[in-house]
């Protein structure tokens, strides 16, 4: 996969690290003792820092191969059964880096809690994360919070400058992480309000076995894409639960404006289609071989929302994309594969779709 194609990937594979480490940091803060000495603090907000965003190493699978990124990413580094013994090989590591008097012993807490704090902050996102690894590759996702979420990022941030403020006080940690429980906690009642929403509509249309999904999307914590599929088509309409109008577009208007508008009221939902295998029969028994080779098995495993994404025209290449990470507004798609075999006869080998092809399928 090109470079540009795999970063993209790995900034789209989870909360951004930054927001992870600034989380570590306050967390130590809000965890230190109130008698610890102020040369001491900061060593424990570094460790806090540096352990919370040390899982996110694992982007380095991303260089062996794209395939392996899918299969591995979320996956020891995010261990709850190996937390214990990552904190241990990160407090002794950190101890030496940071020069820490007590050793160890001294970092062990806040670097179990940062990777406690690291491992939740991927779980409310929609990627899925290999809690149990690597015993189980099931993913846990609980999909409440956008992977890059500005308001989340902005409490973690906020609490730490009121900190540096009152650096004798634990209070403002402390209050900034109750704040990002309740944002968090408010993102789930509105994951329930979306999932109400597209359940009214799979009742009116008289989709009874329709599979009914949210995902949460950028901007803010209102705006959702919402989803109704069957074996065969994703239906799926981009909401704003809260905007009485549709948003229009000026020219000039910014890239954030351009994302946001793409969410109507929940009132005037425009409702999309996307086939799972194509739309004519020849088109859907070749997407079926392909989606149903070997090759393309560990994609069945990680897509949460398969479509089909077109054939390479000359070619036998079928092309699958997941519509979790499609994002209206944006034109970068991420996690795009396919399978291509040489003749007819012969075995499909996966394929990541190159990055220059972005046609939707006809």
């Amino acid at each position: 996969m090109p470079s540009a194609g795999r970063g993209a990937a790995v900034r789209l594979g989870a909360m951004d690290t930054l927001t992870h480490a600034l989380s570590g940091a306050l967390l130590a803060r809000a965890t230190a003792s109130k008698d610890a000495l102020p040369r001491s603090l900061p060593r424990r907000m570094a460790a806090g820092f540096l352990a919370c965003a040390a899982p996110d190493l694992d982007f380095v699978i991303g260089f062996i191969g794209p395939v392996e990124y899918l299969l591995h990413h979320r996956g020891a580094t995010h261990s709850l059964l190996l937390l214990p013994a990552w904190a241990l090989v990160l407090s002794w590591l950190l101890a030496k880096l940071l020069r820490e008097p007590g050793g160890w012993r001294a970092f062990y807490g806040v670097c179990a809690l940062s990777l406690g704090a690291h491992i939740a902050g991927d779980l409310i996102t929609s990627f899925g994360t290999m809690v149990f690894a690597p015993f189980s590759d099931w993913r846990a996702a609980i999909g409440t919070t956008f992977i890059i979420d500005l308001w989340f990022s902005g409490i973690i941030l906020l609490g730490l400058v009121a900190s540096v403020v009152l650096r004798r006080s634990q209070l403002p940690a402390r209050l900034a992480l109750a704040v990002l429980a309740g944002y968090v906690g408010f993102q789930w009642t509105l994951k329930q309000e979306a999932l109400e929403f597209a359940t009214a509509q799979a009742r009116a249309l008289g989709m009874t076995e329709a599979r009914i999904e949210a995902y949460p999307r950028a901007v803010t914590p209102f705006n959702w894409t919402v989803y109704l599929s069957d074996d065969s088509m994703h239906r799926f309409a981009h909401v704003n639960l809260r905007r009485e109008a549709v948003r229009e577009l000026r020219p000039g208007d910014s890239f954030i404006a351009r994302l946001d508008a793409a969410f109507r009221p929940v009132g005037e939902a425009r409702w999309e289609t996307r086939s799972r295998y194509g739309e004519t029969p020849q088109t859907m028994a070749l997407a079926r071989a392909a989606w149903d080779s070997p090759g393309l098995a560990f994609y069945r495993w990680f897509a949460g929302m398969p479509a089909f994404d077109g054939i390479t025209a000359g070619s036998t290449c079928v092309w699958f994309i997941d519509l979790r990470f499609v994002n209206p507004g944006s034109e970068r798609v991420p996690f795009r594969y396919g399978a291509c075999r040489d003749s007819a006869d012969g075995p499909w080998k996966a394929m990541p779709r190159p990055a220059t092809s972005v046609a939707r399928p006809s």
